[in-house]
């Protein structure tokens, strides 16, 4: 009565052995694919950060070339307008020693020709009494009362279309009729001589001492064009400009002696 069931117990025992084993054998692909999935979820967590990390690099390095492309382009437009502040004040330059047309052909082909015009008209001017003043005011006095009458004889010359050529001393030249032909260029010497006139008159008015003016203009034909090739001076030549420069000596004070062709 009181002895085992040895064949009960070994029938439980194999029972459990193969309950485990089954058991087992479920599990052990469940914890393969959890050990997986885990460690696919923390590869995914080290890749997500990678490429957080990379697209952050990736703003950042953007927002850098950003600024070093806005700081390029300041420094270029800030070059470009100094660049063309320069050529503007080498243009300004350029055209305050010649005509536009003839400075235009200096700068594109780098020499001007000599040309020849059939027409034009000369004007010469000369101050009388100037020596007698130079003589009773200082140096700086002198050449500042030159100064406000060439100025503005040189906006007189800009009014009435004449092209200044230059001043000897107290002597001012100037041309109508080039280097754009002119058909009124007579005309045009001649009101721009009044102007001068009436200019010098009213400076008599202004001043303590009085310069006078004498003024010749002819009319023919002349060469004119660059002399050298440095420090460019744009001049005239011919028997024109001497005999405008006659005709101004032989004029008197406050007058304009003009030649039976600018009469013409």
């Amino acid at each position: 009565g009181g002895e085992i069931d040895t064949s009960r117990t070994s029938g439980w025992v194999v029972a459990s052995l193969d309950t485990l084993f089954i058991a087992l054998l479920v599990s052990f692909p469940i914890s393969i694919s959890a050990y997986l999935a885990w460690q696919f979820s923390n590869t995914s967590n080290r890749l997500k950060k990678q490429l957080d990390e990379v697209e952050r690099l990736s703003v950042e390095k953007q927002q850098i070339l950003e600024q070093q492309n806005e700081q390029l382009e300041l420094q270029v437009s800030e070059r470009t307008r100094e660049l063309q502040s320069e050529k503007q004040k080498s243009d300004n330059l350029l055209l305050n020693i010649l005509p536009q047309e003839v400075a235009e052909e200096l700068k594109e082909k780098g020499a001007s020709k000599a040309q020849y015009y059939d027409e034009v008209s000369v004007l010469f001017t000369d101050f009388v009494n100037f020596t007698a003043i130079a003589q009773q005011l200082g140096v700086e006095e002198l050449l500042a009362e030159l100064n406000t009458n060439f100025t503005a004889f040189d906006q007189i010359m800009e009014k009435h279309g004449l092209e200044k050529i230059k001043t000897i001393g107290d002597a001012y030249l100037a041309v109508s009729g080039l280097p754009v032909k002119n058909t009124d260029h007579a005309l045009n010497a001649a009101a721009a001589s009044l102007d001068i006139l009436a200019f010098v008159a009213e400076r008599k008015k202004q001043v303590p001492y009085g310069l006078d003016i004498r003024i010749g203009i002819h009319s023919g034909s002349l060469i004119a064009g660059i002399v050298g090739v440095k420090k460019f001076a744009f001049d005239i030549w011919g028997d024109t400009v001497n005999t405008a420069a006659r005709m101004e000596q032989s004029s008197e004070p406050g007058k304009i002696n003009i030649s039976e062709t600018t009469n013409h």
